[in-house]
């Protein structure tokens, strides 16, 4: 897919990965990118510079994601691009309070669900459309600091796959977007995270889309070596862990 005169919807779109890849979008000349965000003003002011709206959206709850869809709709007549971007991060191990478990559940995988839930009616009933959801390096490999991330993480990879296997022959492409250290807030709260090292910015994963998307790529990895941990890991699951542990291991005494 080209994003040319597409009309494009983006979820936690008012700053980090979401609002570079609006900005990008725009730039390839998308015909409206929507600017989607619990920050509805961060939101709005995305969107007065990409040629769409923004609005305040909680991708938790699924009456959000529908009132987004009908509106973007509307205005519009239909969505080409769906990016379920919005993620947070919560460190934790596996006495986690439920309340942790249950918003990283929402936000990083029933948000997906009620997205594609909203979409493919429309999709479907043309012969296309795109799903591009961000899920992470840690849906492919693991998150030393949070079960919780780790878990829901591979959810969201689980159900990109799902979706793709089911929808591709009637025209629905998917990609996972899957990136390791993004100099975001998210990451840059914390200095001395080892992910740091090895970072990328929001506009080299916004290239990597850009590329993913137009080579209709399932797995788009702004960090090449992703892909050759995700190959270790599943040629060899035993030694993968023994080194995960001993990796888990240096991080935590330089913490």
């Amino acid at each position: 897919m080209h994003v040319r005169d597409k009309v494009v919807v983006v979820t936690g779109a008012a700053r980090g990965i979401g609002e570079a890849l609006a900005r990008r979008f725009h730039k390839e000349g998308a015909r409206a990118v929507v600017a989607a965000d619990l920050d509805g003003e961060g939101a709005e002011k995305v969107a007065a510079d990409t040629g769409g709206f923004g609005v305040r959206v909680d991708v938790g709850r699924e009456a959000d994601i529908q009132t987004l869809v009908a509106e973007t709709i509307a205005r519009y007549g239909q969505i080409d691009l769906f990016c379920s971007n919005a993620g947070i991060f919560i460190p934790g191990g596996i006495d986690a309070p439920n309340e942790d478990w249950l918003k990283m559940r929402d936000i990083h995988l029933l948000a997906h669900v009620y997205a594609a839930r909203a979409v493919l009616p429309g999709m479907l009933a043309r012969g296309e459309g795109y799903l591009l959801q961000t899920v992470s390096a840690a849906g492919l490999l693991t998150s030393l600091e949070s079960v919780v991330y780790a878990v829901t993480k591979h959810a969201a990879l689980g159900l990109a796959e799902w979706l793709s296997m089911t929808y591709g022959d009637a025209g629905i492409k998917v990609s996972a977007l899957c990136p390791q250290g993004v100099r975001t807030d998210m990451l840059m709260q914390d200095p001395n995270n080892f992910l740091v090292e090895g970072s990328v910015s929001v506009e080299q994963v916004a290239d990597a889309v850009i590329a993913g998307l137009a080579a209709e790529q399932f797995l788009i990895l702004p960090h090449p070596e992703v892909a050759e941990y995700f190959r270790r890991k599943a040629t060899d699951h035993d030694r993968w862990l023994r080194g995960m542990r001993r990796l888990r291991a240096e991080v935590m005494v330089k913490k």
